[in-house]
């Protein structure tokens, strides 16, 4: 079936997944994660409901209880997971897709992530090739209300956002579901009803088109940010008072001052194995090598992963790590059970903004102090060959000139003197994704080219 991602579910409802397979996920779910009682939420796509009855049908004739908790972003739903105690969950959405996809992120105890290495490819097999009994016993739908609890929590991390004139995006998506019960009447709010037919724009935030309503409100009402969440809320990004758009992972630095500023319990401190502490924050591999100097700076030891919430969430945990981001916008806490929250993360970065506001200081400029490299951003080449044109790259380069660092997860990171470049293979599609960072544009554009001269052999 080819909505088994390797993070997700995910697909064209009706092309790639049906309600059969729903009903059929919903069936074997119990039994892959130990699991009595399933936890459910979804989003408010067209499809949703209809593949929420089926999924809960396949639960309840499996013999295990669906604890309902309805419309629900999906940080919520990895909030509950974990503090209630759940072995395992479902969210229904396709995240940042636009309205004819839909799916499922599953989790298990602890909202540890389920990916294709971690049980969907088992699950996947049962449905394949097992047969459906239905259970002597039945389980139950549970209406299980937990929105205000949640909501709560979030209330911990605002403040008074009275000083700063703030924009914000809901993409028509779930974050439109939460983000006045948390920052109130006063800031200027765009597409935040909910509507899974997305009449306004796609709701991914890393497609350029989708920020321009937020770009031009910024500039006409003279913000001093805007915030834009996908259509789940799992991530969020930013454009600064100038109408400019923030490349995500240097958030991550941004956000230092909070943790690493904040930060000086013993419980935050993990050995290093010399007999000192460390602070530990996580990036993925495609991270400004900026955002790990200017952390390190303040005094936190950066860590650096592979793509993608599969990865991060157990990693992070690993490290005892404080927070962590990726280029994607998707920013992890250990206070949030590592997992990771686009609300959460807005109202982190909304805090610091004020604070700084009242020292003078502008969005722009506090990016500007931590972005000091030229950076290409990531660019995806149409390639068959992924690997062959990797490995080419590769040896081309490390020929070429004596490399600082080679990192081999996730495609390739390899680092040199004045410049440094990730490429790595979709995992879906038939796409070399390429990013490249060196200390000016004349050295950026001169190793772009040769990069693209290489690539051109594999179209």
């Amino acid at each position: 079936m080819k909505a088994f991602k390797a993070y997700d579910i995910r697909g064209i409802y009706n092309e790639d997944f049906n309600k059969d397979d729903a009903y059929k996920i919903g069936y074997f779910l119990p039994e892959l994660l130990q699991a009595d009682n399933i936890l459910v939420g979804r989003d408010v796509r067209i499809s949703s409901d209809e593949i929420f009855e089926y999924l809960a049908q396949g639960i309840i004739d499996s013999g295990a209880n669906v604890y309902n908790i309805g419309i629900s972003t999906t940080p919520m739903v990895y909030y509950i997971t974990a503090k209630h105690k759940f072995a395992a969950s479902v969210q229904i959405t396709a995240s940042h897709n636009s309205r004819e996809y839909n799916g499922m992120k599953i989790s298990r105890s602890n909202a540890l992530p389920v990916g294709f290495d971690t049980g969907l490819d088992k699950l996947l097999e049962m449905m394949q090739t097992r047969e459906l009994v239905i259970a002597n016993k039945k389980g139950k739908i549970v209406d299980y209300k937990v929105k205000d609890e949640y909501v709560e929590f979030l209330r911990t991390y605002a403040q008074d956002y009275s000083d700063l004139k703030i924009a914000v995006d809901c993409s028509n998506g779930m974050a439109g579901f939460l983000i006045k019960k948390l920052l109130g009447k006063k800031p200027i709010y765009l597409f935040d009803d909910l509507d899974g037919s997305f009449p306004n724009h796609e709701p991914n935030p890393l497609i350029e088109e989708n920020v321009a309503d937020l770009k031009r409100t910024v500039l006409e009402e003279k913000c001093d940010i805007g915030v834009i969440f996908d259509g789940d809320a799992d991530r969020v990004m930013f454009v600064d008072e100038k109408g400019q758009f923030i490349s995500p992972d240097l958030i991550i630095g941004f956000m230092a001052h909070y943790f690493l500023e904040k930060e000086n319990l013993p419980a935050a401190r993990l050995p290093d194995g010399q007999g000192g502490q460390e602070l530990a924050v996580l990036e993925d591999i495609r991270t400004s090598k900026a955002v790990k100097e200017y952390v390190e700076k303040l005094g936190g030891k950066m860590h650096t992963w592979r793509v993608g919430r599969a990865f991060a969430t157990p990693k992070l945990r690993e490290i005892n790590g404080i927070y962590g981001g990726e280029l994607a916008g998707h920013y992890y806490f250990r206070d949030f059970f590592y997992s990771d929250s686009g609300i959460l993360a807005s109202l982190i970065v909304l805090n610091l903004l004020s604070k700084f506001k009242n020292e003078g200081k502008t969005m722009s400029e506090i990016i500007s102090g931590i972005s000091k490299y030229a950076n290409s951003g990531e660019i995806n080449f149409k390639i068959e060959q992924k690997l062959e044109a990797m490995e080419a790259l590769k040896d081309y380069f490390v020929a070429e000139e004596e490399p600082m660092e080679i990192l081999d997860f996730d495609g390739y990171r390899i680092e040199f003197k004045d410049w440094w470049f990730n490429v790595r293979p979709s995992n879906t599609e038939p796409y070399l994704r390429l990013l490249a960072e060196a200390d000016n544009k004349k050295i950026l554009d001169e190793k772009l080219k040769e990069i693209k001269t290489i690539l051109k052999k594999f179209k």
